[in-house]
Protein backbone atom coordinates (compact mmCIF):
# COMPACT_ATOMS: atom_id res chain seq x y z
CA UNK A 1 0.00 0.00 0.00
CA UNK A 2 3.18 2.74 0.93
CA UNK A 3 4.66 1.99 -2.61
CA UNK A 4 1.39 2.63 -4.57
CA UNK A 5 0.88 5.95 -2.54
CA UNK A 6 4.64 6.66 -3.15
CA UNK A 7 4.16 5.73 -7.04
CA UNK A 8 1.00 8.00 -7.27
CA UNK A 9 2.08 11.29 -5.55
CA UNK A 10 5.53 10.83 -7.92
CA UNK A 11 2.83 10.82 -10.50
CA UNK A 12 1.21 13.30 -10.08
CA UNK A 13 4.13 15.82 -9.64
CA UNK A 14 5.54 14.67 -12.66
CA UNK A 15 6.89 17.99 -14.65
CA UNK A 16 8.22 19.00 -17.60
CA UNK A 17 11.01 21.90 -18.33
CA UNK A 18 14.08 23.10 -19.30
CA UNK A 19 16.94 21.53 -18.29
CA UNK A 20 20.20 23.00 -16.98
CA UNK A 21 22.48 19.94 -17.18
CA UNK A 22 24.73 18.44 -19.57
CA UNK A 23 23.63 16.64 -22.49
CA UNK A 24 23.24 12.55 -21.94
CA UNK A 25 22.51 11.61 -25.66
CA UNK A 26 23.68 13.41 -28.24
CA UNK A 27 20.85 15.16 -30.08
CA UNK A 28 21.13 13.24 -33.16
CA UNK A 29 21.46 9.91 -31.48
CA UNK A 30 17.27 10.65 -30.16
CA UNK A 31 16.53 10.36 -33.74
CA UNK A 32 17.27 6.76 -33.62
CA UNK A 33 15.14 5.79 -30.78
CA UNK A 34 11.98 4.18 -31.75
CA UNK A 35 9.00 2.13 -29.65
CA UNK A 36 6.44 -0.40 -31.16
CA UNK A 37 3.78 -1.72 -29.26
CA UNK A 38 1.30 -4.65 -30.21
CA UNK A 39 -1.43 -6.95 -28.44
CA UNK A 40 -0.85 -10.74 -28.74
CA UNK A 41 -3.08 -13.64 -28.23
CA UNK A 42 -6.74 -13.80 -27.84
CA UNK A 43 -9.90 -13.56 -25.85
CA UNK A 44 -9.74 -11.92 -22.74
CA UNK A 45 -6.47 -12.77 -21.40
CA UNK A 46 -3.57 -11.53 -23.68
CA UNK A 47 0.10 -9.99 -23.60
CA UNK A 48 1.01 -6.03 -24.04
CA UNK A 49 4.38 -6.77 -26.28
CA UNK A 50 6.96 -3.53 -26.41
CA UNK A 51 9.97 -3.40 -28.51
CA UNK A 52 12.37 -0.27 -28.00
CA UNK A 53 15.26 0.25 -30.25
CA UNK A 54 17.92 2.86 -30.66
CA UNK A 55 21.51 3.23 -31.86
CA UNK A 56 24.75 1.70 -30.06
CA UNK A 57 26.12 4.28 -27.10
CA UNK A 58 28.84 4.27 -24.81
CA UNK A 59 26.83 3.83 -21.25
CA UNK A 60 24.29 1.94 -20.36
CA UNK A 61 21.36 3.61 -21.43
CA UNK A 62 17.96 2.97 -18.85
CA UNK A 63 13.91 2.35 -20.03
CA UNK A 64 10.86 3.61 -18.55
CA UNK A 65 7.54 2.73 -20.45
CA UNK A 66 4.45 4.50 -18.72
CA UNK A 67 1.04 3.38 -20.25
CA UNK A 68 -2.22 4.82 -19.28
CA UNK A 69 -4.97 2.02 -19.24
CA UNK A 70 -8.90 2.29 -20.30
CA UNK A 71 -11.56 0.87 -17.54
CA UNK A 72 -11.89 -1.79 -20.22
CA UNK A 73 -9.01 -4.30 -19.10
CA UNK A 74 -7.22 -4.66 -16.30
CA UNK A 75 -3.52 -6.11 -14.96
CA UNK A 76 -3.23 -8.60 -12.00
CA UNK A 77 -0.53 -7.74 -9.70
CA UNK A 78 0.13 -11.23 -8.11
CA UNK A 79 0.35 -12.07 -11.08
CA UNK A 80 2.59 -9.20 -12.22
CA UNK A 81 4.98 -9.90 -8.75
CA UNK A 82 4.96 -13.63 -10.59
CA UNK A 83 6.25 -12.61 -13.55
CA UNK A 84 8.91 -9.95 -11.51
CA UNK A 85 10.46 -13.22 -9.93
CA UNK A 86 10.34 -15.81 -13.18
CA UNK A 87 12.02 -12.98 -16.03
CA UNK A 88 13.16 -9.78 -13.60
CA UNK A 89 10.65 -7.73 -15.43
CA UNK A 90 9.42 -5.18 -13.00
CA UNK A 91 5.55 -3.88 -13.50
CA UNK A 92 3.75 -1.22 -11.40
CA UNK A 93 0.96 0.03 -10.83
CA UNK A 94 -0.42 3.06 -9.63
CA UNK A 95 -3.25 1.74 -7.68
CA UNK A 96 -5.28 -1.32 -6.82
CA UNK A 97 -7.03 -2.55 -9.15
CA UNK A 98 -10.30 -5.22 -8.75
CA UNK A 99 -9.90 -8.09 -11.01
CA UNK A 100 -13.47 -8.98 -10.59
CA UNK A 101 -15.05 -5.90 -11.10
CA UNK A 102 -16.97 -5.40 -14.66
CA UNK A 103 -15.59 -2.51 -17.24
CA UNK A 104 -18.53 -0.27 -16.06
CA UNK A 105 -17.57 -0.01 -12.32
CA UNK A 106 -14.14 -0.03 -13.07
CA UNK A 107 -11.40 3.14 -13.51
CA UNK A 108 -8.15 3.52 -15.77
CA UNK A 109 -4.89 3.64 -14.14
CA UNK A 110 -1.48 4.03 -14.98
CA UNK A 111 1.14 1.26 -15.59
CA UNK A 112 5.12 1.40 -15.05
CA UNK A 113 7.33 -0.94 -17.48
CA UNK A 114 10.82 -0.84 -15.75
CA UNK A 115 13.47 -2.29 -19.28
CA UNK A 116 16.42 -2.79 -16.82
CA UNK A 117 18.50 -3.41 -19.20
CA UNK A 118 16.07 -5.07 -21.83
CA UNK A 119 14.82 -3.60 -25.02
CA UNK A 120 11.72 -6.19 -25.37
CA UNK A 121 8.57 -7.10 -22.94
CA UNK A 122 5.52 -9.23 -22.65
CA UNK A 123 3.18 -7.76 -20.31
CA UNK A 124 0.04 -9.53 -19.50
CA UNK A 125 -3.14 -7.62 -19.79
CA UNK A 126 -7.03 -9.07 -19.53
CA UNK A 127 -9.93 -7.47 -20.83
CA UNK A 128 -13.26 -6.81 -18.69
CA UNK A 129 -16.58 -7.84 -18.68
CA UNK A 130 -18.59 -5.03 -20.28
CA UNK A 131 -22.11 -3.79 -20.07
CA UNK A 132 -24.83 -6.37 -22.11
CA UNK A 133 -26.04 -4.89 -25.31
CA UNK A 134 -28.79 -5.32 -27.81
CA UNK A 135 -26.80 -4.11 -30.82
CA UNK A 136 -23.12 -5.12 -30.51
CA UNK A 137 -21.45 -8.96 -29.86
CA UNK A 138 -18.38 -7.03 -29.42
CA UNK A 139 -16.43 -4.05 -28.27
CA UNK A 140 -13.27 -2.70 -28.66
CA UNK A 141 -10.83 -1.26 -26.28
CA UNK A 142 -7.93 1.71 -27.45
CA UNK A 143 -5.10 1.85 -25.55
CA UNK A 144 -2.64 4.94 -26.30
CA UNK A 145 0.86 4.45 -26.94
CA UNK A 146 2.97 4.60 -23.76
CA UNK A 147 5.14 7.32 -22.92
CA UNK A 148 8.84 6.19 -23.66
CA UNK A 149 11.36 7.79 -20.52
CA UNK A 150 15.23 7.35 -21.41
CA UNK A 151 18.16 8.39 -18.38
CA UNK A 152 21.59 6.67 -17.29
CA UNK A 153 23.31 6.47 -14.08
CA UNK A 154 26.92 7.03 -16.00
CA UNK A 155 25.72 10.69 -17.56
CA UNK A 156 23.26 13.62 -16.97
CA UNK A 157 19.88 13.98 -17.91
CA UNK A 158 19.62 15.29 -21.63
CA UNK A 159 18.56 19.17 -21.72
CA UNK A 160 15.17 19.43 -23.25
CA UNK A 161 14.68 19.51 -26.91
CA UNK A 162 12.98 19.36 -30.20
CA UNK A 163 10.89 16.29 -29.50
CA UNK A 164 12.04 15.45 -25.94
CA UNK A 165 11.42 16.47 -22.17
CA UNK A 166 12.61 16.22 -19.05
CA UNK A 167 10.59 14.78 -16.40
CA UNK A 168 10.73 13.64 -13.23
CA UNK A 169 9.60 9.73 -12.54
CA UNK A 170 10.70 6.96 -9.93
CA UNK A 171 14.26 6.01 -10.56
CA UNK A 172 13.51 2.22 -9.96
CA UNK A 173 11.27 -0.50 -9.33
CA UNK A 174 12.10 -0.09 -5.39
CA UNK A 175 10.23 3.68 -5.99
CA UNK A 176 12.25 5.14 -3.09
CA UNK A 177 13.58 8.54 -4.91
CA UNK A 178 12.88 9.76 -8.29
CA UNK A 179 15.17 10.72 -10.90
CA UNK A 180 15.18 13.23 -14.34
CA UNK A 181 14.15 11.67 -17.14
CA UNK A 182 14.36 12.44 -20.85
CA UNK A 183 10.92 11.62 -22.30
CA UNK A 184 10.90 11.23 -26.27
CA UNK A 185 8.15 12.34 -28.05
CA UNK A 186 6.69 12.28 -31.70
CA UNK A 187 8.24 8.84 -31.90
CA UNK A 188 7.84 6.15 -34.88
CA UNK A 189 6.18 3.40 -34.82
CA UNK A 190 4.90 4.43 -31.52
CA UNK A 191 0.55 3.97 -32.21
CA UNK A 192 -2.21 2.91 -29.78
CA UNK A 193 -3.64 -0.44 -30.31
CA UNK A 194 -7.14 -1.62 -29.66
CA UNK A 195 -8.49 -5.45 -28.31
CA UNK A 196 -12.02 -6.80 -29.21
CA UNK A 197 -13.98 -8.22 -26.19
CA UNK A 198 -17.00 -10.18 -26.64
CA UNK A 199 -20.25 -8.72 -24.99
CA UNK A 200 -23.30 -10.71 -23.97
CA UNK A 201 -26.37 -10.35 -25.78
CA UNK A 202 -29.53 -8.58 -23.29
CA UNK A 203 -32.20 -9.25 -26.01
CA UNK A 204 -31.30 -13.05 -24.67
CA UNK A 205 -31.53 -12.08 -21.31
CA UNK A 206 -35.03 -13.97 -20.48
CA UNK A 207 -34.55 -16.79 -22.37
CA UNK A 208 -31.54 -17.00 -20.25
CA UNK A 209 -32.95 -16.48 -17.16
CA UNK A 210 -36.39 -18.96 -17.72
CA UNK A 211 -33.67 -21.73 -19.33
CA UNK A 212 -31.53 -21.24 -15.95
CA UNK A 213 -34.63 -21.20 -13.73
CA UNK A 214 -36.06 -24.30 -15.34
CA UNK A 215 -32.53 -26.43 -15.00
CA UNK A 216 -32.54 -25.58 -11.43
CA UNK A 217 -36.38 -26.84 -11.01
CA UNK A 218 -35.75 -29.98 -12.99
CA UNK A 219 -32.64 -30.57 -11.03
CA UNK A 220 -34.40 -30.32 -7.50
CA UNK A 221 -37.27 -32.38 -8.58
CA UNK A 222 -34.43 -35.16 -10.00
CA UNK A 223 -33.09 -35.08 -6.74
CA UNK A 224 -36.21 -34.92 -4.79
CA UNK A 225 -37.90 -38.19 -6.49
CA UNK A 226 -34.45 -40.47 -5.99
CA UNK A 227 -34.37 -39.47 -2.22
CA UNK A 228 -37.80 -40.32 -2.00
CA UNK A 229 -37.45 -43.77 -3.99
CA UNK A 230 -34.61 -44.82 -1.59
CA UNK A 231 -36.04 -43.82 0.86
CA UNK A 232 -32.55 -41.60 2.18
CA UNK A 233 -30.35 -38.91 1.75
Amino acid sequence: MVRFCLLATFLCFIHRGDSKEADCFPSEWFKSVSMSMKISKAGFHRDLQYSVQWSKIDHEVKALLVQQLPSGVYMDEYQLETLRRDTGLEVLLDSKVDVEAPEYLSSGFTVLVFLSGRREAAVPVHGRYHRPSASSKRVKVYLDPARLLLRSDQCRTARAGLHRVVVEAPCTFSNHSICSWTEILDLEDSGGVSLELPVADSSMLLTVCAGTVLTAVLSCVYLLRNIWKHGSF
